[in-house]
């Protein structure tokens, strides 16, 4: 009793989990004239191929398992069966471009501390030295309380940007 419980429930998963990808002609048209340009990113170019691959309204072509559409294009199965999951629950746009980062990096420093930053590099160098280090600036920004904390590294990095 509790092997076909495992058994049904394993089948539920592996049908429940693939979407069904149906192209209008219209979708297929702006798919097809994309990948015939070829001037997009090639992460779009590939997600329109598995999109056109995908397509269960191209009565032309048998229905291609996940695993067949992911050796033709050459990326794995879970790509192919997020792509499918995608244009099923936000649209084609969606399906085609990049997720964005979930958790995007906030700048250390930002335009305010920056212009410090430069007012300081351009101000004379401490006395014994002949010019600033990333070290003596970093220690400066922090010493007249601009900044909490900041590494030299960060600091050569937003001044490489400026010049």
């Amino acid at each position: 009793m509790l092997t076909f419980r495992v058994l049904e429930a394993h089948w539920k998963v592996a049908h429940m989990d693939k979407y069904i990808v149906k192209l209008t002609e219209e979708e297929r048209a702006e798919l097809l004239a994309l990948i015939r340009v070829g001037k997009k990113a090639a992460n779009k170019l590939m997600h329109a191929q598995v999109l056109l691959s995908a397509d269960e309204n191209d009565t032309k072509l048998k229905q291609k398992t996940d695993e067949e559409i992911s050796n033709e294009t050459h990326v794995s199965s879970k790509t192919v069966a997020r792509i499918r999951q995608r244009f099923v629950e936000e649209g084609l746009e969606s399906a085609l471009s990049r997720r964005p980062h979930a958790n995007p990096k906030s700048r250390k420093i930002d335009g305010e501390q920056e212009a410090h930053l430069v007012a300081i590099c351009c101000s004379t160098p401490p006395e014994g030295r002949s010019r600033w280090t990333l070290k003596l600036l970093a220690n400066k920004l922090m010493a007249l309380e601009i900044i909490d904390s900041v590494s030299p590294t960060t600091i050569g990095r937003v001044l490489k940007k400026t010049k």
